[in-house]
């Protein structure tokens, strides 16, 4: 069996395209790829807030404040149309990002007057911002007639806030701040690893059962004096030696970048958060994939000495990626907890798990919950690829 894994390590360690899954991809690319689509959003975000808006304004006669807060060169242009025109068509071709339409009886003196509703036209798809550029001007003015009403009223500054505000509910959060990004990043993370753990098992599996097929090793291989268990052992050990080997560089490349962001860019909320995250969190975290990346190489290599070729075992493992993403989806439902049946579902059950400790709400008296079923899963899978491996028709189909 060692003999096997031996060579079938020397293999992978010479092949370039199954290091760089390994390595490359959860050391740099990936966190290169999420560091530039942050930097994009910001960028894309800046540009939308620091746009020049085209807009026309319909009834400004009824509204000469608002019509001076839009006079502002750096962030508004005014473009004139008839009161008759079409603005959605307008808006669709360009020649103007919105239309403000002022009605009749908008007046300062809201006590007489009543509420005013001001039509705005824009088309909202995609990131512009305007609806919250314009609203921040008519918020103002909102603002300006309430204190006018308030005075007329002769009304205090308590009586003022109680007015707007008969009711406050005040929300006082128990959770700390840990668990607060917990929850929010904590559902994406087994998402990432999944993915990361299949992705770096898979490049190994094929070559390993497909890809011996192809070259014609695997028969000097099975003529060996190597019982077939063993020889399917040293081939599992591998592919899950080569999985196992991406998820702790990923964990570690999480933590070292978590690091790196927050000491080097000074990002206190990010430093904070992954001080309170302990070591033996991430130690949890890399142990329960562990399990995870034997059933991912039990069935890789299945498929891959069932395969005739490495394009067919290609072309069978693809779907394997949709069925990983479907138990991490469920962790991610409103009301799936970590609690009961979950704990025994699988994939799931360490999908949830990984988001409580990294929350630092996890009941550690459910890892055996987790650890049971996923290893008797693991068993069971690896179980058949051994009985699989037996059978001459799948070997040399």
């Amino acid at each position: 069996m060692w003999l096997v894994f031996k060579k079938e390590l020397k293999e992978l360690l010479r092949d370039r395209k199954t290091l760089f899954f390994m390595i490359a991809l959860p050391l740099i690319i990936f966190p290169l790829i999420f560091g530039g689509i942050a930097f994009m959003t910001k960028q894309a975000i800046e540009k939308a807030e620091s746009k020049v808006l085209k807009y026309a304004l319909v009834g400004e006669q009824f509204a000469p404040d608002i019509s001076d807060q839009l006079q502002q060169p750096d962030k508004f242009e005014l473009i004139n149309i008839a009161a008759d025109a079409d603005f959605t068509q307008l808006i669709r071709s360009g020649e103007v990002d919105f239309v403000l339409v002022i009605p009749d009886n908008y007046s300062a003196d809201v006590l007489s007057a009543g509420q005013s509703t001001i039509k705005l036209y824009l088309n909202d798809a995609g990131l512009n911002l305007v609806y919250q550029r314009v609203s921040e001007i008519t918020k103002q003015q909102a603002e300006l007639f309430q204190q006018d009403a308030f005075t007329q009223l002769g009304l205090s500054e308590g009586q003022q806030q109680a007015l707007i505000e008969p009711i406050v509910l005040e929300k006082v959060n128990t959770a700390d701040n840990r668990e607060n990004w917990g929850e929010k990043i904590g559902g994406m993370l087994p998402y990432l690893l999944f993915i990361l753990c299949l992705q770096g098992a898979m490049s190994p599996a094929t070559d390993i059962g497909a890809g011996e097929k192809e070259r014609g090793t695997l028969e000097t291989l099975l003529i060996s004096p190597i019982e077939r268990n063993k020889i399917v052992m040293g081939k599992f050990l591998t592919i899950a030696f080569a999985g196992s080997m991406t998820a702790l560089i990923t964990v570690a490349s999480m933590a070292g970048w978590g690091l790196v962001l927050s000491q080097g860019m000074a990002l206190q909320f990010v430093a904070d958060f992954m001080g309170q995250i302990g070591i033996i969190d991430f130690i949890l975290i890399f142990l329960m994939l562990v399990p995870v990346v034997a059933i991912f190489a039990a069935v890789l290599l299945s498929i891959s000495i069932y395969a005739k070729s490495f394009k067919e075992a290609q072309s069978y493992m693809v779907p394997l990626v949709f069925l990983v993403i479907v138990p991490v989806i469920l962790a991610l439902l409103p009301g799936v907890e970590l609690k009961g049946g979950w704990a025994w579902v699988p994939l799931t059950n360490v999908a949830l798990a990984m988001k409580e400790l990294i929350k630092g709400t996890m009941d550690y008296f459910q890892l055996i919950a987790i650890f049971g079923s996923t290893v008797v899963i693991a068993g069971a899978v690896l179980g058949f690829c051994v009985y699989w491996f037996k059978q001459e028709k799948v070997l040399f189909r």
